[in-house]
């Protein structure tokens, strides 16, 4: 029992922290969106694939369900992590693209992460794909609601 208090503790702390280094991300990228409302929408929607999965494992998974939360969660970390460059390099915020390639290597890595988290842990293989399915309908509700692309 007191292995999985500590997993509890370091999914707290890592996603605490996932969420206000994204939140910080969103905030300095404030020019490429239309108001504070679509900026939350977009932070709610990053988060909202990890509570999916969070969820899911408290429902799904038996023994395994806090050490996949703190996995996880550190996977989320780590991709928050992939954006800090952008927010510390004052002339990359001016190049609009820079924050899309940030985008792009954060969801690239976590898509790494994730999966060897499944290997790691020996769970399903359905666990990774319907974390991807869940990523891919967040990129489409970021490009397609919050960017209003095509």
């Amino acid at each position: 029992m007191q292995l999985h208090k500590k997993y509890i503790l370091l999914a707290i702390i890592y996603f605490l922290l996932s969420t206000i280094i994204t939140w910080w991300f969103i905030e300095e990228g404030k020019l490429l969106y239309f108001s504070q409302n679509i900026m939350l929408l977009s932070c709610t929607i990053a988060g909202a694939k990890w509570g999916i999965q969070i969820i899911a494992a408290l429902l799904f998974l038996k023994e395994k369900k806090w050490e996949f939360i703190k996995e996880i969660a550190f996977v989320c970390f780590i991709g928050s992590c992939i954006l800090l460059p952008y927010c510390f390099i004052d002339f990359v915020k001016y190049i609009n693209l820079s924050f899309f390639y940030s985008l792009i290597a954060a969801v690239v890595i976590m898509i790494f992460l994730y999966y060897q988290a499944v290997k790691q842990l020996q769970i399903s293989k359905k666990w990774f794909w319907g974390w991807v399915l869940c990523l891919a309908i967040a990129i489409s509700l970021q490009v397609f609601v919050v960017f209003n692309m095509i």
